[in-house]
């Protein structure tokens, strides 16, 4: 394609026209029109025009930075890992040593500061990186910054195992708390161990344990624990493994915990003895009353619950002071029964100004079935596009406008296979990180050849007899040459099933992409379709935006089809909150609803499996609030939620309220806030001083500097010497082993953001063989340049005009020529 690069240029071919043309009226010679044409290629050459060339650029000797992970938790693979891998690259290109000692490891450092400068980066490590940047970021840098990143896992060589407790800090008297146990080791083999659990130094529980993989950090042990006395108090967790163990000192764990009396609530209900009204009863200081007890009333009230309440049983002033104390921190817990949201004129009322919800009929969304066809033929990894694919596929399912949509992911190379599964709701967040766990795993195989139409097949027997909108998305680098016919007539097929085609083709040097014409073969097919408009051609870091939009209704306005059913199931739409993620609603039912809308804004937690917002949360001003639509589970049958508050689903109605409250603590004296922390790692303390008078704080008998930061506010940062716990001026202070001995053996979690960066995973013996090789192909790379045109157009304007003088010379010599004939005739 040809472009200017000063296109204002052009104007100038107005005056050559206007002059042009009034000479040809006056001359009525061509040669007016040859002069006219000269000037139309000098105005060109002014503008500039270019056109861009792609180049292939390569180094047969990159610039590798080798990063040789030595710290402390390395103990557990061989001494000198990476050495000979070093030897080795340094003997055949340049390749610096940067090494990583000590009891941190700041990966994420070295990938950063070795990132964007044309070097590639090797990292021997275990891939736990625990001070300075996050690795993440500095992965996703590194990717932005086109700079491969390769992780050379060492061989295990022994065992270690270390165990955390965790769990809330700050609990409040008299109440069950739950905390847990996470036991993590370095193999994937089958291991005991023997735990002994001490509370306050006495020992509360000891058994014997099994650990089957690397850990049980999604189902860690729980211990169940209430505090009878305020103040300060302390848990100690200790394994003794039965196997081999590299290190004693991440056997044992200190956690602290601060009790607090129970925090105040107001219960506005007309049934105090309901199971909402005994669960709140058991857990809070709870003041139960039959209508609004005023604003003075709330002035030490953590939260206002409103139990089935009418719009009409307030007043507008009552609601002015109700949304004063929202606003200014107050929580707002808000149930629903017969009587409330659209049963109680809560629509554009001032109540629902300060709810996450609307008191009308949710819209019906959901009906779409959406497919991703990934290309993992070797073609992908060859290329450097295989991350991108991957990426891609991941940020599609991200895609707000599909959280009420059912995906499915197949994955092609010679074969087409399913790898999701089938269809998975993207409305539940655990399912969108179990579709980007299976897409961030998938790697090419080496033998395999791109069969798009594989894949396609695949997809049409998944699609085949799903009703509402259809989608299927291919992500692939475009090299379908082999392929291209029978992918056509797979792609007409599913179009026959009325699927909406769409293809994200990933720009590469793969040359099977392209036709002899140099025509690429992806948007070929896409154009024989009909669907020149579903193509997205994009460069490599780039992320295709397809706009979906949401499904049609499949009733008018006002005749929304309700689903009826004798009980509602409930799922949890957002199961990383604070709210749901201690919750299991397996077999958590409802009979009945308050149907309402959420607001822009607002947060689903939990939904039925229709669809219907059941807990809804959100900020209003400095406060929170909860929006629960199903009722307060008072009697047996007659009533829509009674089962949600027996078992552990009655945790829905403390971690709600929890929520709600925010801090717990009540603000009166001096209030002292500080997390537990490791060995080495600083503890940043907040103390908040409501009362008349100067602080002062010591950590164990020793007084500590506190810096103003804000009104009545003070900050500190200390860092004790010793494991154990200690003494804030009676705030416990937990100090554990060092947080490089936590997490121990490979971390596993990085994989798909190494493959992102272009880079690959290799054992040290591979990456011998194998990781400069890659490092020469990855050090290919496109480079898009500007070839000025300039001096053609001249060429083309000097030739022309020559040409024209040429030629009338040659009319001139023939014409003098002639006439000397003629004269020599006369005489």
């Amino acid at each position: 394609m040809i472009s200017l690069e000063h296109p204002e240029m052009l104007f100038l071919v107005i005056p050559v026209l206007i002059v042009g043309f009034y000479l040809l009226r006056k001359t009525k010679t061509k040669l007016v029109e040859w002069r006219m044409l000269v000037a139309f290629l000098l105005v060109l050459a002014l503008a500039s025009p270019f056109t861009t060339v792609t180049q292939t650029i390569s180094e047969e000797d990159p610039s590798l930075v080798l990063v040789q992970d030595q710290t402390s938790s390395m103990g557990v693979f061989p001494e000198e890992a990476g050495t000979e891998l070093y030897k080795a690259l340094v003997a055949s290109t340049p390749t610096t040593l940067v090494q990583l000692t000590g009891d941190k490891t700041s990966l994420g450092d070295a990938v950063t500061q070795s990132a964007g400068s044309g070097n590639q980066i090797v990292l021997v490590s275990d891939g736990n990186s625990n001070a300075g940047k996050d690795l993440s970021e500095a992965l996703e840098f590194a990717k932005e910054t086109d700079t491969p990143v390769y992780f050379v896992q060492p061989e295990l060589q022994a065992n270690d195992l270390s165990v955390e407790m965790v769990g809330d800090k700050t609990v409040v008297v008299d109440n069950q708390n739950e905390f847990g146990i996470v036991v993590r080791q370095a193999s994937n083999q089958s291991v005991s161990y023997f735990l002994e659990v001490f509370v306050d130094g006495q020992l509360s529980q000891s058994r014997d344990f099994i650990l089957e993989g690397r850990n049980n950090s999604e189902n860690p042990i729980p211990i169940n624990q209430a505090f009878t006395t305020l103040g300060a108090h302390n848990l100690r967790v200790k394994i003794t493994p039965q196997g081999e163990d590299l290190n004693e000192a991440n056997n044992e764990f200190f956690k602290s915990v601060y009790v607090i009396p129970k925090p105040k609530l107001t219960l506005v209900t007309s049934e105090p003895d309901a199971p909402l009204g005994r669960i709140l009863g058991n857990l809070y200081n709870v003041s139960a009353v039959s209508s609004y007890p005023g604003a003075a009333a709330l002035e030490d009230s953590k939260v206002l619950v409103l139990d089935n309440q009418l719009m009409g049983s307030f007043s507008e002033a009552q609601m002015k002071e109700i949304k004063n104390y929202v606003s200014n921190g107050g929580g707002l817990f808000v149930l629903g029964g017969e009587e409330a949201y659209n049963y109680g004129n809560y629509l554009n009322s001032s109540l629902e100004e300060i709810l996450p919800v609307l008191s009308k009929p949710s819209e019906y969304k959901g009906g779409r079935n959406i497919v991703l066809i990934l290309d993992v033929s070797p073609s992908t990894a060859a290329h450097k596009t295989q991350g991108d694919i991957l990426a891609n596929a991941i940020y599609i399912i991200q895609n707000e406008n599909l959280r009420d949509a059912n995906a499915g992911v197949i994955a092609f190379g010679s074969e087409g296979y399913d790898v999701s599964g089938g269809f998975v709701f993207l409305g539940l967040a655990q399912n969108q990180e179990i579709l980007k766990d299976k897409i961030s795993r998938l790697t090419p195989d080496e033998k395999s050849e791109t069969s798009l139409n594989e894949g396609l097949k695949t997809a049409k027997d998944m699609l085949a007899g799903s009703d509402g909108e259809l989608d299927a998305i291919i992500i692939s680098d475009g090299a379908i040459e082999d392929s291209y016919e029978p992918s056509l007539q797979a792609a007409k097929e599913l179009q026959e099933l009325g699927v909406n085609l769409y293809f994200i083709h990933i720009r590469s040097v793969a040359p099977s992409q392209t036709d002899k014409t140099r025509n690429y073969y992806a948007e070929n097919l896409m154009r024989e379709l009909g669907l020149e408009n579903n193509y997205f051609h994009i460069n490599t870091s780039e992320r295709a935006n397809i706009g979906f939009e949401p499904p049609k209704e499949p009733a008018e306005e006002g005749e929304e089809e309700e689903v009826e059913l004798d009980a509602y199931p409930l799922l949890e739409y957002s199961p990383d909150h604070f709210i749901t993620k201690n919750v299991n609603l397996t077999n958590s039912s409802i009979t009945g609803y308050n149907d309402v809308t959420p607001k822009a804004g607002a947060e689903r937690l939990v939904i039925t499996v229709t669809g219907k917002p059941v807990l809804t949360t959100w900020r209003f001003g400095l406060g929170r609030v909860a929006a629960f639509t199903t009722d307060n589970g008072e009697g047996e049958g007659s009533r829509w939620a009674t089962n949600l508050y027996n078992g552990s689903s009655a945790r829905l109605i403390s971690g709600t309220t929890n929520w709600a409250i925010g801090n717990p603590r009540a603000e009166e004296g001096a209030v002292l806030d500080g997390p537990d922390t490791w060995l080495g790692t600083p503890s940043d303390l907040a103390l908040t001083m409501y009362d008349e008078g100067i602080p002062q704080l010591k950590l164990d008998g020793s007084p500590i500097d506190l810096a103003l930061t804000g009104r009545n506010t003070y900050e500190a940062s200390v860092n004790p010497e010793t494991i154990g716990i200690h003494d804030l001026s009676g705030y416990p202070l937990a100090v554990n082993y060092q947080l490089e001995y936590r997490d121990v053996g490979l971390n596993e979690d990085i994989e798909s953001l190494i493959l992102a960066t272009g880079g690959n995973i290799y054992t040290e013996k591979d990456a011998r063989a194998l990781l400069l090789k890659d490092a020469r192909q990855n050090s290919e790379r496109q480079s898009d340049e500007h070839v000025s045109l300039k001096v053609y157009v001249l060429l083309a304007a000097l030739v022309l005009y020559l040409s024209e003088i040429i030629a009338r010379r040659i009319k001139e010599m023939r014409k003098l020529k002639n006439a000397q004939v003629e004269v020599e005739a006369g005489a």
